[in-house]
């Protein structure tokens, strides 16, 4: 644990060392709920069955700090009704000083798996999110513990404010989205069992959020399907490699 000590010793610097008007700061709190057909991560299929995933998260400033859960609502891993997974994590965003339109986030994120045999892990991650047509990203996540291996993800999206009308003050938006993942060889190797550096995974998204009593509730159409034959051969965590599912959230924030 001597690199998350580390990490956490480098975001407290960044921290500490940035201007924040702490007076001024309002804390905010965000509160989720979402179902999904699949619980599909990285390109991974952790469950083919539907699962709940509620999760809070506090801001303060430049900062948040966040709970999510994975409760299985099925018997396919055989833990109905338990939830077999926690990430706890801890994010600091700002803009990039002197680059006008570059937004940065450094934290971390630390796994575990209640329920299964599954260890638990610790990332650290730092994205940079651009401010151009179709809203261009880039975060490198780097496991520390188990793993010991970068994953990268690469994606863009685009928003339409209205598409149609559920009623009069009812718009309904539409938010698409494209991801493409790559892991290191020591990434692949833990979570595939191949050691080589491979694109991994890419993932197509559509939601349909609205707003209503305060609430947002976003439907969505979601497809990840695994890109390189060599993670596609190891059949790791399925042996399909083409995922279609639907989910739908509901979020309010305070």
């Amino acid at each position: 644990m001597n690199k998350v000590k580390l990490l956490m010793a480098v975001l407290c610097f960044v921290v500490l060392s940035t201007e924040i008007t702490w007076g001024q700061d309002e804390i905010s709190v965000d509160v989720t709920a979402d179902y999904f057909s699949k619980y599909i991560w990285r390109g991974q299929n952790l469950n083919d069955d539907g699962v709940f995933q509620p999760g809070v998260s506090i801001g303060w400033g430049n900062m948040t700090v966040g709970i999510w859960g994975s409760l299985e609502l099925t018997d396919f891993s055989d833990h109905r009704h338990e939830f077999t997974e926690f990430d706890y994590s801890f994010d600091y965003s700002d803009d990039v000083p002197g680059m006008e339109g570059v937004g940065y986030s450094v934290g971390l994120i630390y796994y575990d798996f209640p329920n299964t045999k599954l260890f638990d892990t610790t990332e650290a991650y730092l994205g940079f999110g651009f401010d151009l047509p179709l809203s261009p990203s880039v975060t490198w996540y780097l496991d520390l513990d188990e793993a010991e291996g970068s994953y990268v993800n690469v994606g863009v999206g685009y928003s339409i404010e209205k598409i149609c009308e559920l009623g009069p003050d009812v718009p309904v938006a539409m938010e698409t989205g494209a991801s493409l993942g790559w892991g290191s060889g020591s990434y692949n190797k833990y979570y595939w069992g191949t050691d080589h550096a491979k694109l991994n995974d890419l993932a197509l998204s559509a939601s349909f959020p609205f707003e209503i009593g305060g609430w947002t509730i976003t439907p969505s159409l979601n497809y990840v399907t695994l890109v390189s034959d060599g993670i596609r051969d190891t059949a790791a965590y399925d042996t399909s490699s083409d995922y279609f599912f639907v989910g739908v959230g509901a979020s309010i924030g305070f």
